[in-house]
């Protein structure tokens, strides 16, 4: 039984929303449909009953009459009444309550041959008896019984498709929210479910719509989430412009100064401090979506070898043959920026030698480090950690920047892990 009810509530639960409010919509029908058919069947039983046994009552009453006034046993012209003295087939405890001195009947519906009997004492030590058939009563009772049975299937596909369609419209309404809830975890903070129904509405406190509530609770926090990030955006935007303009003037002021060792560790930091406010401001324009790129088609081998070139930096070039020009719609801008921070970041967290392949429109940079730490696969880069003593302690602004970019041009940007170790970076572009 256990099993059973394990393999009901599994069954149950992998159905829908709709499908299990009609179902136990239609299951609650059924058990009322039974049970009023239950006691239907009983009260009708109950009548048929009473109506055989009053019947063979009466015919008794006429035999006995007769058999008083002529000493013989006759059923006054029914057909269908069996009248007897001491009939040998009347049933036992019918024969011991009649020659117990009372009137009594018997009825037996559930047999092959449904019968009533009557019976009562004549003469002392005789049992005179009435029989009639109920095959009639029978027939209309099964009649009976089936016409019930059709009504309570009827009512139960009724109330089955009617929980359907009434289940039909809140699964409806919690599938949009859900579809709006994700929209908003993806990154489009305009997404709102905006339901017909206000939340409370009429009829005050027992009137409300749990729907519209929900409805309600995510547009609120929709809101107040896209507030806080364009805040944040707003703020990151305003202290990268404030910053420009001391740091232009201190990288003037550092180029000023002597040739020493202190000069060049100045330098190097204003440097750094430059990249990092342009980093941000970049940061903030992926994030506002206010970048608009210039799509064209460009062979993807040769854009790829040059961006290495201008590079400067100690990268090996490949390209698969056959596959080295193939033609591919983006922004060589755009492009190049992804590809030099990539390169970049297999160079500052990576090990040599650092690859750069090109196989059809996807452009591949490997290195033979530690690889990507399991954090940074499954959650994608976290921007502002930098610095790092190996791999995966921080991914600074980097990969951000080469994620925002190929979602402005269009592409994809797909992180792993080689087999033999080492980071694997795969930029997917469009074909033209």
């Amino acid at each position: 039984m256990k099993g059973i009810a394990r393999r009901a509530r599994a069954a149950l639960n992998a159905l829908g929303l709709r499908w299990k409010i009609a179902a136990l919509l239609a299951l609650g029908c059924a058990v009322v449909a039974v049970a009023i058919g239950i006691l239907v069947h009983q009260a009708r039983l109950e009548q048929v009953s009473s109506g055989a046994r009053s019947g063979a009552t009466a015919q008794l009453v006429r035999v006995r009459q007769l058999y008083e006034l002529t000493g013989q046993v006759d059923t006054d012209g029914d057909a269908r009444t069996d009248a007897a003295l001491d009939a040998p087939d009347l049933p036992a405890p019918l024969r011991a309550a009649a020659l117990d001195g009372r009137r009594t009947t018997y009825l037996d519906m559930g047999a092959d041959d449904p019968v009533v009997w009557a019976a009562r004492p004549v003469g002392g030590d005789h049992v005179l008896s009435v029989r009639e058939p109920l095959a009639e009563q029978a027939a209309e009772m099964a009649e009976f019984d089936r016409q019930l049975m059709a009504s309570g299937a009827v009512v139960v596909i009724l109330a089955a498709l009617g929980g359907a369609a009434l289940a039909s419209r809140l699964s409806r309404e919690l599938r949009t929210a859900a579809a709006t809830a994700r929209r908003i975890s993806q990154g489009d903070l305009d997404a709102r479910i905006d339901h017909p129904r206000p939340p409370g509405g009429r009829g005050g406190r027992h009137g409300k719509d749990e729907v519209a509530e929900l409805a309600a609770a995510v547009d609120t926090m929709a809101a107040s989430l896209q507030q806080r990030i364009e805040a944040e955006q707003r703020f990151t935007a305003d202290v990268a412009h404030e910053l420009r303009t001391p740091l232009t003037g201190l990288h003037t002021a550092a180029e000023l100064l002597p040739q020493s060792r202190p000069t060049e560790l100045v330098r190097d930091r204003v440097l750094a401090l430059r990249t990092l406010t342009e980093d941000l401001l970049e940061v903030a324009r992926l994030d506002a979506e206010v970048e608009r790129p210039d799509l064209d088609a460009h062979p993807l081998g040769t854009l790829a070898e040059g961006i290495v070139q201008r590079s400067g930096c100690p990268v090996r070039f490949a390209a698969q043959c056959g596959q080295d020009d193939t033609l591919v719609r983006t922004d060589a801008r755009r492009l190049e920026r992804i590809i030099a921070n990539l390169v970049a970041n297999a160079r500052r967290h990576g090990a040599d030698p650092v690859d750069v392949r090109v196989a059809g429109p996807v452009v591949t940079v490997s290195d033979h480090g530690a690889g990507f730490p399991e954090r940074l696969l499954k959650d994608g880069p976290q921007r502002f950690q930098t610095g790092a003593r190996e791999r995966g302690q921080g991914t600074g602004l980097g990969l951000t920047i080469a994620f925002g970019q190929a979602q402005v041009i269009g592409a994809r940007v797909e992180l792993r892990n080689a087999e033999g170790g080492g980071a694997v970076a795969a930029v997917h572009l469009p074909e033209a």
